[in-house]
């Protein structure tokens, strides 16, 4: 039988995992003395010669960043930017995980850099030819200066860990939960987006709207889903959402917020008889799926998790999704809009000029 999930084992109250919060509390004076010396300029932060634009959040686990660092991508592209992905990686081993594989199949082309010095990833970016940066998965990274921050809420679980028992989620600073900082750290933002707001009741997402307001007043606020769009294989899309219906499936999922994929499928009419739920970011082995793949047992997987499937369970198929607002983007429009020109770009377009001219 596998493990609960870390997550799971957290969300629970009483027993020995109270006594996580003496850690906790140290954490929190740690990360709150940091911050302080990087509010008041005592800590150096440098500066890359191109906008660096931030997504990032302050709990650990799934918001559904990748969806997101790929749609502020293209819309970086559509404004004429050269984008670069930078990201700290994990794992080691040098050979590029799960995310940046998939974030490699949605943006092919678009340079990106995993390292645990930002700045020596941006400079690298740079030297790859990339005139605007997205620093995925960096809010709590201080020393890379950005000019904008987007700090994405999950609807479905605002601070980390999921109710349980009936009661209100715990809301606790790592280790006892699943905060990096302070809530109230979201007041740095320049625009906070809110991902799967289709999950949740009008009730408790306005009561999550007034909370926000509260603790980043003024701060903008979006909104948006991840819309299914179709079943993929290991060679691309070989069918509509319309073969979900009445299916009966296993799940099997890797990510951070697995509750949320399965709403997702429930959503699209199947039926689940079984999730397999494993640690965000497992690397497969044959053990985990072979009795999946002698039984022939019709499985289904995010796209993140089928980039590392296909040699232990070639016919799985995935649930593709991508971003979709739901109500007004001018705001976030306008942010990308004003971002700074790099050096890099002002010469090509002088150059372009004088061609031209």
């Amino acid at each position: 039988m596998m493990r609960a999930r870390t997550e799971e084992r957290l969300a629970r109250r009483g027993g020995a995992v109270e006594l996580l919060r003496v850690p906790a509390a140290l954490y929190g004076l740690a990360a709150g003395l940091r911050g302080a010396l990087y509010d008041r300029g005592w800590l150096p932060q440098a500066r890359l010669d191109a906008p660096v634009v931030c997504v990032g959040n302050i709990s650990a686990g799934g918001t559904g960043k990748t969806p997101f660092v790929a749609w502020l991508a293209r819309e970086l592209a559509r404004r004429g930017r050269r984008p670069g992905l930078l990201s700290r990686g994990y794992g080691g081993g040098g050979a590029p995980n799960d995310e940046a594989r998939l974030l490699a199949e949605l943006l092919p082309g678009v340079p990106h850099v995993q390292a645990a010095d930002r700045l020596a990833g941006g400079l690298e970016l740079l030297r790859l030819g990339a005139d605007a940066i997205v620093m995925d998965d960096g809010f709590q990274h201080r020393r890379l200066a950005r000019d904008l921050d987007l700090v994405l809420v999950d609807a479905t679980r605002p601070w980390g860990l999921p109710a349980a028992d009936g009661a209100e989620p715990v809301r606790a600073l790592l280790p006892r939960g699943l905060l990096r900082e302070s809530p109230s750290g979201i007041a740095r933002a320049h625009a906070l987006v809110l991902t799967r707001v289709d999950q949740v009741r009008a009730d408790r997402l306005e009561d999550l709207a007034a909370e926000l307001e509260r603790l980043a007043p003024g701060v903008p606020r979006l909104a948006c889903v991840h819309a299914p769009r179709a079943l993929l294989g290991r060679a691309g899309r070989v069918a509509g959402l319309e073969s979900l219906r009445g299916a009966s499936l296993r799940l099997l999922s890797a990510i951070g917020n697995p509750d949320a994929f399965q709403r997702s499928v429930e959503a699209l009419g199947a039926r689940v008889l079984e999730h397999r739920r494993f640690p965000d970011h497992h690397r497969f082995t044959d053990a985990d799926v072979a009795d999946l793949r002698a039984h022939g047992a019709a499985v289904l997987c995010t796209h993140k998790d089928l980039v590392k499937l296909g040699e232990f369970l070639p016919e799985a198929r995935a649930l593709s999704v991508e971003l979709e607002f739901r109500g007004p983007t001018a705001v976030l429009e306008a942010l990308l809009d004003a971002l700074p020109i790099a050096r890099s770009a002002r010469e090509r377009a002088a150059l372009h000029e004088g061609l031209h001219g």
